[in-house]
């Protein structure tokens, strides 16, 4: 029997395995056993080479070594579209991905081989972080296998927030599975709507919305697909739950005049 979202544990099972589900859901091409064989391939090729008794430093620097150097994975270059950076089964065929892409795969192999690597997502980007024996922490970054220092992190804030703002330990505590599949899937339908697949877009957030069914942004989205597939009816109806729920919200005032814009058409059209 398939497993469906509603009754998956997402976080007691490998982030990979939730992300593949999702994926399955959207795409129904979705290769879910060759991704399942490409992955597993990666944790052989990487059980031959790393040694189980050497320390875990040891361990995590052969295998940034193996996923980077040897294996070639890497951060997409050049003109592209994002979406195709963030499916597991593209990432895995050419060997670029988005940070959080190559996060996951990199993620996976670790776990398989036992090493203790946790996802972060910090400022809206997944990190990984190592718990070293001697109680310190190693943050990578997935775009390329480098170190993260503590004040680089704390750059990184001040860059992004403010110049006042410091790094907190809560900013960089482990990020629980499902909060990371509804980010990279949030990330994945934006993605598809800029590029105009707006009925994969759909997919995605009908797909979100088995998460939380009441989520007024996600039903926000929906319309505005819905609005672009010219199912008017349906996009007015999810767009007027939106305002009703976050009057408050500043997009309300746009979305507003995009319903009024619809029911404009409609009386031109008639």
């Amino acid at each position: 029997m398939k497993t469906t979202i509603a009754d998956f544990k997402f976080n007691n099972a490998p982030l990979s395995e939730g992300i593949i589900l999702v994926s399955n859901m959207i795409r129904s091409d979705f290769p879910v056993e060759q991704v399942n064989i490409q992955l597993q391939t990666l944790v052989t090729e990487a059980r031959q080479i790393i040694t189980v008794n050497s320390n875990i430093d040891t361990q995590i620097s052969i295998l940034l070594k193996l996923f980077y150097q040897d294996w070639l994975f890497s951060c997409v270059k050049g003109v592209y579209s994002l979406s195709e950076a963030l499916w597991l089964d593209k990432v895995l065929i050419t060997r670029q991905g988005a940070p959080v892409s190559l996060g996951i795969i990199f993620l996976h192999v670790a776990t398989k081989l036992q090493l203790p690597v946790i996802p972060i997502i910090f400022l809206a980007q997944l990190i990984l972080c190592v718990r070293l024996n001697n109680g310190t922490y190693w943050y990578i970054n997935p775009i390329n296998g480098e170190t993260l220092t503590e004040q680089m992190l704390d750059l990184w804030v001040k860059g992004t927030i403010s110049p006042f703002a410091n790094l907190k330990r809560k900013d960089i505590e482990e990020t629980t599975h499902s909060i990371i599949i509804r980010k990279i899937f949030d990330t994945m339908k934006a993605a598809l709507m800029e590029e105009k697949k707006m009925e994969q877009a759909l997919k995605v957030c009908e797909t979100l919305l088995t998460f939380n069914p009441n989520d007024p942004y996600e039903i926000r989205d929906r319309g505005l697909i819905f609005a672009h597939l010219e199912c008017n009816h349906v996009a007015i109806s999810d767009l007027n739950y939106f305002i009703e729920q976050c009057p408050e919200d500043p997009v309300s005032e746009m979305i507003k005049m995009q319903i009024y814009s619809i029911k404009r058409q409609q009386i031109i059209l008639h």
